[in-house]
């Protein structure tokens, strides 16, 4: 939903470090909480394990129970994702504020329905112990109400009250994880409820947000699924780009550095942890793409199309699209710039860092570092080129460069596990390459061609795009008024 950029702007705009400092705190928060509430997480527990010499099974069953329960929280979210924001969008634009609570509850109810069915089979054959399987299906629940909270937050724009909640997440964790762990507690079950108990704090902060802005209603909690016919290849996006990311780290757990845990639990922690701490640098580009190419880009794009709409003259709208279409080349050039240069100085310095770290950092795992540093960095500027692909809405090029990318992906990586283990992370390097150009490629294709896209490829007539999608919500809503 554009228009966050404006908002976290004026943060920018003050002056000092503090001021700086708190500005791209709440930019990242607001842009990727979760996801680096759970980096955090799986960091600060690490730390708690070296602290209270908590034994090697344990952690790595711990980290293995919470990134699993990570990876397959945001699996099932990244099909709707997409396609509730560009509802709640919709019905913002309209001013019908009373549709986005029971949008928020009905994709709610669907994801955790379809999601714990899955992963409850999942728990019940993987080994963990009951309490282990109850407390890893709790957050996974969790999680997903977190997930899909952080679609509708962004129109709010209460960005202290977002942040806040983040801390204080972050703090409850790792205080409740140091106080049991203390206690003398089971370290996975002690661990694992702050966790827990981290993430429902940050989802009872998010539902009261939630419910202090947006207004009560009866409406149909599951009109969007008309919005997945509609917007098909915006929903496969979402779920094309989950496994483009995170594909080659399930792969690497098959691999000859897996590490078997206990029952179905495997990890790789010589490349998960590397891959974790370079994930983190892709934040750059996310943060830069809110706050500089949407405030600099926006206001051209959207002046380009009201000439469309307001009857401005030929000359008056090949003026304007040129004027978006620079400002646009300006825009992401500089942010991939900035991004590259981040990207080197963490390879430059990230070794001496992790160093100062309890991570057990070994040669190879600085080499993967590197690797992923660079891999995620192009991640990051692809992602922003797709985002952009977005704005114009086309949903077909999006799709394609997106499953492109999950694609290449699983194939390279698989590919990479027939060479020697200092090359993994390769394989995830080539495709994100791949995807950045395919995107790249895709955008300037599409903008020579904006005025055919804007004017020539629309229906003439409104067309009805209601499919499976719309009757199985017709169905739902039909159920759930019975009862």
């Amino acid at each position: 939903m554009a228009g966050i950029g404006f908002e976290l702007k004026k943060l920018f705009q003050k002056k000092g470090v503090l001021n700086t400092a708190k500005a791209y705190g709440y930019a990242s928060v607001i842009c990727a909480g979760p996801m680096l509430l759970g980096v955090l997480l799986l960091l600060g527990i690490m730390f708690l394990c070296n602290i209270f010499k908590v034994g090697g099974f344990h952690r790595e069953l711990l980290i293995c129970m919470i990134t699993y329960t990570l990876l397959a929280s945001v699996t099932v979210t990244s099909f709707f994702s997409m396609v509730v924001t560009r509802y709640v969008a919709d019905m913002l634009f309209e001013e019908k504020n009373t549709a986005v609570l029971p949008c928020f509850w009905g994709s709610t109810v669907i994801m955790m329905a379809v999601g714990s069915v899955i992963y409850g089979i999942f728990l019940c054959i993987s080994g963990a112990t009951l309490l282990q399987g109850i407390l890893c299906f709790v957050l996974f629940n969790e999680l997903i109400v977190v997930w899909n909270a952080m679609s509708f937050l962004t129109a709010i724009k209460d960005y202290k009250g977002i942040f806040l909640s983040f801390l204080t997440s972050v703090a409850v964790s790792i205080g409740l994880g140091a106080l049991l762990l203390s206690l003398k507690c089971p370290p996975v079950e002690a661990l694992l409820f702050s966790v827990s108990v981290g993430y429902g704090v940050m989802l009872i902060w998010n539902m009261i947000l939630l419910h202090r802005y947006f207004p009560h209603t009866e409406l149909g909690a599951f009109t969007f699924f008309k919005w997945i016919d509609a917007f098909l290849p915006l929903a496969l996006s979402g779920l094309f780009m989950n496994i483009g990311m995170f594909s080659h780290l399930v792969i690497m757990w098959c691999s000859d550095i897996q590490v078997h845990v206990h029952g179905l639990f495997y990890g790789a922690p010589w490349h998960d942890v590397p891959a974790l701490l370079a994930f983190m640098t892709a934040l750059m580009t996310t943060v830069n793409f809110v706050v500089s190419v949407e405030v600099n880009f926006y206001p051209k794009y959207r002046n380009h199309y009201s000439l469309y709409n307001d009857k401005g003259t030929i000359g008056d709208i090949l003026q304007s699209e040129k004027e978006m279409l620079d400002t646009l080349k300006t825009e992401v050039f500089y942010t991939a710039l900035k991004q590259l240069l981040f990207s080197a100085a963490c390879i430059a310095l990230g070794g001496y860092i992790l160093d100062l770290l309890p991570l057990g950092f070994n040669e190879i795992m600085r080499g993967y570092f590197r690797t992923l540093c660079v891999a995620y960095g192009l991640y990051a500027i692809g992602n922003m080129l797709m985002l952009i692909l977005l704005y114009f809405t086309d949903y077909k090029g999006a799709c394609v460069t997106t499953a492109l990318f999950a694609a290449c992906t699983v194939v390279f990586t698989v590919i990479s596990l027939f060479f020697p283990n200092v090359y993994y992370g390769f394989g995830f390097l080539l495709a994100t390459l791949v995807f950045t150009v395919a995107t790249a490629l895709r955008l300037d294709y599409f903008t020579k061609r904006l005025p055919y896209y804007i004017l020539s490829v629309q229906p003439l007539v409104a067309e009805d795009r209601s499919g499976f999608f719309a009757r199985l919500g017709v169905y739902l809503e039909e159920k759930f008024e019975r009862r």
